[in-house]
C-alpha cells in the first residue's frame, strides 16, 4: 500500500486518477469514530504539511494530524485504508 502523501500527491497531479469524488476518513477522538470529510473542504497548509485543515458548520476550523486519517474513498469506494493496529 502507498502512504497517504503519496496518494494525496497523486489526487492533486494525476489528472485521471482524480476523476471522481474523494473524502478522508479520520479518527475523532472526541466521538471515538471515524468522520469522514470531503476532500474538497479540506486545506493542506504548507506551514503545517503533517495536518489537514476544515471548517465545520459553525465556523469553526479544525486541524487533524494526517496520522488520523484511517480511510480515503473515492467516488463511496475505500482506495485506501491504513492498516490496523494489533490488539494489546
Amino acid at each position: 500500500m502507498q502512504p497517504l502523501r503519496q496518494l494525496l500527491h497523486r489526487i492533486k497531479w494525476d489528472a485521471d486518477f482524480a476523476k471522481g469524488t474523494f473524502a478522508l476518513g479520520y479518527y475523532d477522538r472526541v466521538v471515538r469514530q471515524e468522520r469522514v470529510i470531503p476532500l474538497a473542504a479540506i486545506r493542506i497548509d504548507r506551514s503545517w504539511p503533517s495536518t489537514f485543515a476544515f471548517e465545520d458548520e459553525e465556523g469553526t476550523v479544525h486541524r487533524v494530524p494526517l496520522h488520523r486519517v484511517r480511510t480515503v474513498y473515492k467516488d463511496g469506494e475505500v482506495i485506501w485504508q491504513r492498516a490496523s493496529r494489533p490488539a494489546d
